[in-house]
């Protein structure tokens, strides 16, 4: 045999290489046990103990031989053949390496029933092997036997070590994701895991998987009852408030936030909690109660980093710029700082406070602190957003073409990078008061891909920045019948109407079509009241709009707040709205015809 011929052999081989150094350091044999579901007793501590006493390997030449034969026949498409002898050698030597070898062999076959039947005869062999177990309840599930997975999900339980059981309890859900009838996954999960229910250790976390099965069919009160459960079984847990929570924000369920705060009142609640209960304040436009429970963090728990970086994203949300830099800073004096719990890779929380903090300095002109931060963010998966946003600052400085090409020299590593890349540049373009380049720049890429949603809804909106209109709608009403649901696309037709006073009670049913596929968008509620008030209902228009801005303080939904005030007559408190709305964002363009219209100076 040839040099190339001796490497191709060794390389088909080499899976049984591998086995092989698995083998040597197996278990010691275990006698075969009678075929049952039931999980036996576990063992005395004596003979568990010697159970885990590492033996020689049982490898012998007849076994290499038969290990290889079935290796090179699965290889050569033989598969059923190799299954069966890789089985067969399990079965004589009771090796925990081959059994899982011989599921994985008839998996990446895809054969559901031999896999099955690889995996049932590990777990009749070793019935307290927690692998054993978890792969027979996964292959069960994979092959779509719902109903009968119950049995194995009880077993995996029983099997698994003390310490492990909650987080497998917490992780059941995921594996029934793919089940295709939910309600009968979600009973199964609650017969499994009905034995654990009377543990007041792993009740709460029980019930909260037995909650997000349930609210996997969209029974929000099935769900709700089982976090209430969950915490009567253990108030201190954390669990059912983070069901609570999901509840809360996923489901729009308002009887959940009580069971947050009654958890939020123990001694030391978990602040993952509190930081997941500010962010769906925030959702909810209630900003200040938000502002209230990151407050209490950080004065309760001032050295637990994530709490400042919670805080100081908000405060630069809304334009707070002095408050974001200081808890973003005390952030990273935080999580610089070596963590006890290897758990947390601070590498993320990093990047993003160091991109608000150049983001603040470009706001204020100081676009050498800017750049300074910029420069410590080192991941690649940043490189893009870091290169994007050093582009942003050579146009605040004029220099735009010299942005543009520092754009498109951004190396491409996937689809995604490139097209952020036209959506960067074509942004850069529109807002530097170039729309005819960033509308030819999108329309040459779509002629490459007319269908393409995204490049039809940036395209759209720069032929509207040129008064095209009627092109404008063309492109939008394709994109609808492309995708239905697209609320942007209602929205962006229905307001680009309604600003120009044009086809009013259309523009009205077009955003309210997007209030309907989209009903939380702060954005779309601002051209709602937008609409209102070009048809006249100003009292209408004020509530809307109100709301709009406390969910959202933004530029453009307080420029449209402010005239509907001062046309009311109420000018100082437009005056005081708009005056946020410079703090906000000065240059937003809706914000500053506003004030040169009404002749506004705040």
């Amino acid at each position: 045999m040839d040099y190339y011929g001796l490497m191709h052999h060794f390389f088909r081989v080499f899976p049984l290489l591998t086995l092989v150094s698995g083998m040597a350091f197996a278990q010691a044999p275990k006698p075969a046990q009678p075929a049952s579901d039931a999980v036996p007793p576990a063992a005395p501590a004596s003979a568990a103990s010697a159970a885990e006493t590492p033996r020689p390997s049982a490898l012998t030449a007849r076994l290499l031989y038969e290990l290889l034969v079935g290796e090179l026949s699965f290889q050569d498409g033989e598969a059923n053949q190799g299954i069966a002898l890789m089985l067969d050698a399990a079965r004589r030597t009771h090796d925990s390496v081959l059994y899982k070898r011989a599921v994985e062999m008839a998996i990446q076959s895809r054969s559901g029933s031999m896999a099955m039947d690889a995996v049932r005869a590990w777990r009749q062999a070793e019935p307290r092997s927690p692998d054993a177990n978890r792969l027979e309840l996964q292959v069960m599930v994979a092959l779509g036997r719902i109903a009968e997975s119950d049995a194995p999900l009880r077993a995996t339980l029983a099997a698994l070590p003390a310490t492990d059981q909650e987080p497998f309890i917490l992780a059941v859900p995921s594996l029934y994701t793919r089940a295709i009838d939910k309600a009968e996954a979600a009973q199964v999960v609650e017969r499994g895991l009905a034995d654990v229910l009377q543990n007041p250790a792993l009740a709460p976390a029980a019930w909260t998987s037995i909650g997000r099965m349930r609210l996997s069919t969209n029974d929000r009160t099935g769900a709700l009852s089982a976090a209430n459960l969950g915490q009567t079984a253990n108030p201190k847990s954390e669990w059912p408030a983070l069901l609570a929570l999901q509840l809360m924000t996923g489901a729009d369920e308002p009887n959940a936030e009580p069971l947050i705060k009654r958890y939020l009142r123990n001694a030391t609640p978990k602040p993952e909690v509190r930081i997941g209960y500010a962010r769906a304040l925030v959702d909810a436009g209630r900003g200040k109660e938000a502002h209230e429970q990151l407050a209490e963090l950080t004065r309760n728990q001032p050295d637990y980093p994530e709490g400042w970086l919670a805080q100081g994203a908000l405060y630069a949300q809304e334009r707070h710029d002095t408050e974001a830099e200081t808890a973003l800073k005390r952030y990273l004096e935080l999580a610089t700082q070596p963590s006890a719990d290897e758990r947390f890779d601070r590498s993320n929380g990093r990047n993003q406070a160091r991109m608000t903090l150049a983001q603040i300095a470009e706001r204020r002109g100081d676009y050498a602190a800017a750049e300074s931060m910029l420069a410590k963010i080192d991941s690649p998966d940043e490189a893009i957003n870091v290169q994007l946003r050093r582009a942003t600052i050579l146009a605040r400085q004029g220099q735009l073409d010299e942005a543009v090409q520092l754009i498109r020299s951004v190396p491409v590593r996937t689809p995604e990078d490139a097209r952020m890349k036209i959506t960067a540049e074509a942004q850069l373009l529109r807002e530097n008061k170039r729309p005819q380049q960033a509308y030819d720049l999108l329309q040459s890429e779509l002629s490459k891909d007319p269908e393409d949603e995204d490049l039809l809804y940036d395209t759209a909106m720069a032929a509207e920045k040129l008064d095209r209109l009627d092109e404008m709608e063309q492109l939008i009403r394709k994109l609808i019948e492309i995708k239905p649901d697209a609320f942007n696309a209602y929205n962006a037709l229905g307001y680009t109407f309604a600003d120009r006073n044009l086809r009013l009670p259309e523009a009205k049913q077009l955003i309210e079509k997007a209030v309907e596929l989209s009903p939380d968008d702060p954005f779309i509620q601002d051209s709602l009241g937008w609409v209102e008030f070009r048809l006249g209902n100003r009292a209408q228009a004020l509530r809307i709009l109100q709301a709009a801005f406390a969910k959202r303080p933004d530029a453009e939904i307080a420029a449209h707040l402010g005239e509907v005030l001062w046309t009311m007559g109420r000018k100082d408190e437009a005056i005081v709205v708009l005056r946020n709305g410079v703090r906000l964002n000065a240059e937003n363009e809706t914000l500053q015809e506003t004030l040169q219209r009404l002749k506004i100076n705040p």
